[in-house]
């Protein structure tokens, strides 16, 4: 990961040099101008990721840096240096576009943790524009794939939720894109323009992930070298997305409720709270409500993020998909430069695919085509390709919602010939092939009874 790049500015140039001290040895790759006019020349022909500028200075000041780099890059925060009592022009260079001010003398832990918010929030900025550009360009992925009756009904629903600014929680097993629904969601709403931050609260240990959450104060623990804004500050005016909140420790529970309740977050370790307006989007693929009754989930904070349930169906009830599932991935997977011979799969490997019960749903079959891209052994995968790929599995189980549903055998009779009349166009002679019948006996069918 290459390091992040400061431009300093002072025609004072043992000033340029010891702020460039201190900033590379926070980690930046650094570059000092000792003038307005050499920054500029410098940041046209090697942009830096943040710019730190003196803003008096001989004929090109502070203010010209700050307008041309912005002319070249509006995303690059610049930071000006100013001398005690110039506040007007501190003011117009804030209106001018600066990130953020600083009166000399400071202390050079302040300079260090602005520029690193600066840089933090920019990266934030840049992916959340990619983000939604990839969201806006591709319509099919931000709609979600598949065009089976669940994912039809799935997209009808998120239509309707992401106009609203309730907490929304997404239920379904893993691997069936809860995320990818979370950001349907956000994408579709009034704050598809801010931002959209994601956690995984089971990724990490309690303690870092109410840092994580909430932010802290410098030196609120060991090795709390600077202060942290936290990632509901970070979403403000967009949507936090809390995966897995079933693992949310259960004394982080009652802060995420209190964040919730009120709109104010209170860094580790400071007396001073912040207000947000975020929307909560969670998910999990636990059952809450057991948890509830277990004891290990607050069922205040339940009922505070239970107000839009979004259930996502796994792959097994979406057997249709599963075609159009592996040829996005194949092409994903191509593309993404893998030397591969495959093209496609034959007839027979494809009706294994959608047989199976995928109990890891989308994700799983996403990794099985990584695999055939690498393993086939012909252009379109075989049924053996597919076998070995896939390991020891288990078939899809047909007969159980079939039994859930009550059917008696005439209904189940019927259902099972309409469908395989619509699979073959209508078609008589194929479907009493596929039903091993006479064709005479589907079209006696037809005759309406006496």
């Amino acid at each position: 990961m290459r390091r992040m790049r400061a431009l300093v500015v002072d025609d004072v140039i043992d000033v340029a040099q010891t702020v460039a001290n201190e900033l590379d040895a926070a980690g930046f790759e650094t570059e000092v101008a000792g003038s307005g006019t050499a920054a500029l020349d410098r940041f046209a022909s090697a942009p830096a990721d943040v710019v730190v500028t003196d803003l008096r200075m001989k004929n090109v000041d502070g203010l010209d840096v700050l307008r041309g780099v912005k002319r070249n890059d509006p995303s690059v925060p610049v930071l000006v240096m100013t001398a005690f009592g110039d506040v007007d022009s501190a003011v117009e260079a804030m209106q001018s576009g600066a990130f953020h001010y600083l009166t000399k003398p400071f202390a050079m832990d302040t300079l260090l943790a602005l520029v690193e918010r600066a840089c933090r929030e920019r990266m934030l900025s840049r992916e959340n524009a990619q983000l939604r550009t990839a969201l806006h360009e591709n319509a099919s992925a931000r709609r979600l794939l598949g065009k089976s009756a669940p994912m039809q009904k799935l997209r009808a629903l998120i239509e309707r939720v992401a106009g609203a600014s309730s907490p929304v929680l997404i239920s379904g097993e893993t691997g069936t894109g809860k995320e990818l629904v979370a950001l349907a969601i956000h994408a579709d709403s009034p704050r598809a323009e801010r931002p959209f931050v994601a956690v995984n609260c089971a990724a990490l240990p309690e303690y870092l992930l109410e840092s994580e959450l909430f932010g802290h104060a410098k030196g609120a623990f060991t090795g709390a070298s600077q202060s942290r804004r936290g990632l509901f500050v970070e979403a403000d005016g967009g949507t936090i997305f809390l995966d897995e909140i079933g693992d949310l420790p259960l004394a982080l529970q009652g802060k995420l409720l209190r964040v919730l309740q009120s709109g104010e977050v209170r860094p580790v370790g400071s007396e001073q709270s912040r207000t947000v307006d975020v929307r909560c989007v969670a998910a999990t693929h636990k059952d809450l409500t057991e948890l509830v009754a277990q004891g290990l989930f607050r069922e205040d904070l339940f009922f505070r993020l239970d107000v839009l349930r979004v259930a996502v169906p796994p792959l097994r009830e979406r057997g249709e998909d599963v075609l159009t599932l592996c040829d996005h991935f194949l092409k994903k997977s191509l593309a993404a430069g893998t030397r591969s011979i495959l093209i496609g799969f034959e007839p027979e490997a494809l009706d294994l695919l959608g047989a199976c019960d995928w109990p890891g749903n989308v994700r799983q079959l996403e990794n099985l085509i990584e695999r055939l891209v690498v393993t086939a052994s012909a252009p379109l995968a075989r049924v053996g390709d597919v076998k070995a790929a896939l390991g020891p599995t288990r078939e899809a189980d047909l007969i159980t919602p079939l039994v859930q549903q009550r059917l008696t055998l005439q209904d189940l009779e019927s259902r099972y010939i309409d469908g395989v009349l619509r699979a073959v166009d209508g078609s008589r002679p194929k479907a009493a092939e596929i039903l091993g019948v006479d064709p005479s006996t589907l079209y006696r069918r037809d005759k309406p009874r006496r």
